[in-house]
């Protein structure tokens, strides 16, 4: 059973499926073959151009449209009012709904000021076709700068984050102020599979090096991940995470195992 987290009246499963690099007619079967097995919470971004099979794929699913937690992103270059908005209403148009659960900031570019584009995002959020907004590869000052600006509350910053790459101290910022930290590429792009520290934790529980990145993130406390996963194989495995915990010990040594590596492109 997917576990989630309830925060200012949404309620986000931990495990999301992400979408980056799943296009075309197999990424719309990914996305299906996901909902099919469970998965609640879907992110995509209109840069990932894959909007229209994520909403092709929700239509088919049969699953209600309330029963997902659908994210997705304003690119960079689009941070200007009337380009949110216009963004935006793409954005619904191509996934084929009225609303998205969560509308993300992709990155942060100094040539748009940071209140023009929250301002238009709140005024999407009062529209209603938005329902929570947030960003994504902010570092704790420019959070602390969204929050400040922001009337409603920013829900999660989405940030490259692993066992490689733990972020503890925006970790620790976004528990302090209640915001979610949602964590992509959290696999570290399969540099995990080796690692002989989560093998051996992994041998103990039956489980792979993956399932135990995935459980250790989560385990941290408001934290989300979004592992992207084509195979049905995969997707079902990165979902079986929730019949075993790690003890303390075993979450600090993984904490050791940071060395700021980052694998993920601009994305």
């Amino acid at each position: 059973m997917v576990e989630y987290i309830a925060l200012y009246g949404a309620k986000i499963p931990v495990i999301g499926f992400g979408t980056w690099d799943i296009r075309g007619k197999e990424g719309e079967k990914a996305v299906l073959n996901a909902l099919s097995l469970g998965y609640r919470h879907i992110d995509t971004a209109e840069f990932y151009d894959n909007e229209e099979q994520v909403g092709s794929a929700i239509r088919k699913s049969g699953v209600p449209r309330g029963d997902i937690f659908l994210t997705t992103k304003v690119w960079y270059t689009h941070l200007r009012r009337e380009d949110v908005r216009k963004s935006c209403e793409e954005s619904l148009r191509k996934l084929q709904t009225d609303y998205v659960d969560l509308y993300l900031i992709h990155w942060p570019t100094e040539s748009v000021p940071l209140e023009e584009t929250i301002g238009a995002m709140e005024k999407l959020r009062e529209e209603g076709k938005i329902r929570f907004l947030g960003v994504s590869n902010f570092d704790v000052p420019l959070l602390e700068k969204a929050s400040q600006l922001a009337s409603s509350p920013i829900l999660t910053d989405q940030v490259e984050c692993h066992p490689y790459l733990t972020q503890r101290d925006l970790l620790s910022y976004c528990q302090a102020k209640n915001i979610i930290l949602t964590a992509y590429s959290p696999l570290a792009r399969g540099r995990l599979l080796g690692d002989p520290v989560l093998m051996r934790i992994g041998k103990k529980y039956g489980k792979s090096p993956n399932q135990v990145a995935l459980r250790w993130l989560i385990q941290r406390g408001m934290v989300v991940a979004i592992p992207k996963a084509q195979s049905v194989q995969h997707q079902r495995e990165n979902l079986e995470i929730f019949d075993f915990a790690l003890t303390p010990e075993e979450m600090e040594e993984i904490d050791r195992l940071d060395r700021g590596e980052k694998v993920a492109s601009r994305l």
